[in-house]
């Protein structure tokens, strides 16, 4: 199956609105402007890298794909455990802890 550029390019306006929507919901005491975006960005980043791994142009563009999915996958993990500790620490502890 061949990517044209309108596909792509809907596939990149769709992960842009869903990104943003995502930054929107999120709420500021939990997280800075920055790191939401950080994982936005990510999140397109890996909608983008999948594409070029399932194309299979060359061993190259599935090696560098592979890498890409890899390392933002990575990102997204690291940003959600981060919001799950940051939440921990905002919860009230029990007596005697």
């Amino acid at each position: 199956m061949e990517l044209d550029f309108v596909s792509g390019l809907f596939v990149l306006m769709l992960a842009t609105f869903i990104g943003l929507d995502v930054i929107r919901r999120v709420s500021r005491l939990l997280h800075t402007p920055l790191m939401s975006l950080t994982n936005a960005i990510s999140a397109i980043a890996i909608v983008g890298a999948i594409i070029v791994t399932g194309e299979q142009q060359t061993p190259l563009s599935v090696v560098l794909g592979a890498v890409a999915v890899f390392a933002s996958t990575t990102n997204i993990v690291s940003g959600f455990l981060i919001t799950d500790r940051m939440l921990k620490m905002f919860k009230k502890r029990e007596p005697g802890r």
